[in-house]
């Protein structure tokens, strides 16, 4: 959950919807996002709405407190059934990201998913996730969240060179992350992620392939390789201004992604998204193809964003004030807005195109269509796919997927 959060208009304190958001809502999938927003230190490069015990200390006080977390974010889950109302659709996904989820008792976790199994229900299999820090789980977590209900667990590597973790002010070992995905299958977990992260200052060519290496024989069946960005107001970001630490660079993040893709691919792995691989359909990530795909997902927890029939809301940010919101019988949105039509348009070239699918060319409008002609002879949408009525990334094209989505939105 980004730390910056976006104007909008007031959201109702009873958090009520505009009707027309539930209309042909039994088509569209409804996922919950649950935000826990607590780390035990803070990654250097990391902008996400998180807090340490240190940052939280006599701010919001008990409220703000992880303890008692899993009741509060609980409530969030009751006022979404109210706000719903009879919407019948019970859950596809369920992801609990962070900070660290896995800082809370497996206990926690458990409860805060049987809220939703209570409240909503769970579709038959129902794609269900937590993050975790590899030195905050051990076997016997493990056991206890797959016992709860969790059946997809994301570990996040980050990287296996020593002097890589250091500069990102990660505090696991190498070998940790390894480790954990021997221990999510042995705890019965059939889907297991492994995040990474390419580009950061220090690192070589040579530091990435053997990330790539440590992580593919790990035996995990998906995997996410993001390219870093260094966010203003970051310690990473400080330490590039005061001149410790070189500054990433474009040219470098391109040879590490067409890295990642030659290794992975070699390795039976296929790219459904830019910056996700997967050994098969089914091992592919449902939740955050619900994002892509611009489904309906509530997202409960401290700046935790929502969107349900071209509505979007985000929740206020510090845990006491959230706390103190639901304890107070209120919403805790900070804001909404409202999606006309043209933006929906436009959200889903962005989305889509991202996609090994691609987006429907009939979403261009004039303007996109001649950039969309452009893209095929350039090398940067696939020929095939584009005579069939859909823009298809090239291998060249998700490089620079960020200039062709900018051409195809006009």
């Amino acid at each position: 959950m980004p730390s910056v959060l976006p104007d909008g208009e007031p959201v109702p304190d009873d958090g009520a919807l505009p009707r027309h958001a539930l209309d042909g809502a039994a088509g569209r999938p409804l996922g919950f996002y649950l935000h826990v927003p607590y780390c035990a230190t803070r990654c250097g490069y990391c902008d996400f709405n998180t807090y340490t015990a240190s940052e939280l200390r006599g701010s919001g006080g008990a409220l703000a407190s992880r303890d008692n977390y899993a009741d509060t974010l609980i409530e969030e889950v009751r006022l979404a059934r109210k706000v719903l109302g009879d919407d019948p659709r019970q859950v596809r996904t369920v992801f609990v990201g962070g900070g660290t989820p896995t800082l809370l008792s497996a206990t926690d976790l458990g409860r805060m998913l049987g809220a939703i199994r209570e409240e909503f229900g769970l579709a038959e299999g129902a794609e269900v996730t937590t993050e975790a820090n590899p030195e905050s789980v051990d076997p016997r977590y493990l056991a206890e969240l797959r016992e709860a209900g969790f059946n997809r667990v994301s570990f996040g590597m980050q990287s296996a060179r020593q002097h890589v973790l250091r500069v990102l002010d990660r505090t696991h070992t190498p070998g940790r992350p390894e480790a954990c995905v021997a221990e999510a299958r042995a705890a019965g977990f059939e889907h297991v992620n492994l995040d990474l992260i390419y580009g950061t200052p220090g690192e070589s060519d040579d530091d990435w392939r053997a990330s790539l290496d440590a992580a593919l024989g790990a035996g995990p069946d998906h995997i996410s390789a993001y390219a870093l960005i260094v966010e203003e107001g970051t310690q990473l970001a400080r330490r590039i201004r005061r001149g410790e630490v070189p500054m990433t660079d474009d040219d470098v993040h391109a040879d590490r992604y067409l890295i990642a893709e030659e290794r992975l691919t070699a390795a039976g792995f296929g790219w459904y998204e830019v910056s996700n691989w997967a050994t098969s359909e089914a091992a592919r990530c449902l939740h955050n193809e619900l994002y892509w795909r611009g489904a309906d997902w509530w997202g409960a927890g401290p700046g935790a964003h929502s969107h349900v029939g071209g509505v979007r809301w985000w929740n206020v940010k510090h845990p006491g004030a959230y706390a103190q919101a639901l304890g107070d019988g209120r919403s805790p949105g900070a804001g909404r807005e409202i999606l006309g039509e043209e933006d929906r348009r436009v959200e889903r070239i962005l989305l889509e195109l991202r996609l090994s699918e691609g987006c429907p060319l009939d979403l261009l409008a004039p303007a996109g269509a001649r950039a969309a002609a452009r893209a095929v002879t350039d090398g940067l949408l696939e020929p095939g796919p584009y005579e069939s009525g859909r823009a298809v990334l090239t291998l060249r094209g998700r490089l620079l997927a960020d200039a062709v989505v900018r051409d195809l939105v006009d």
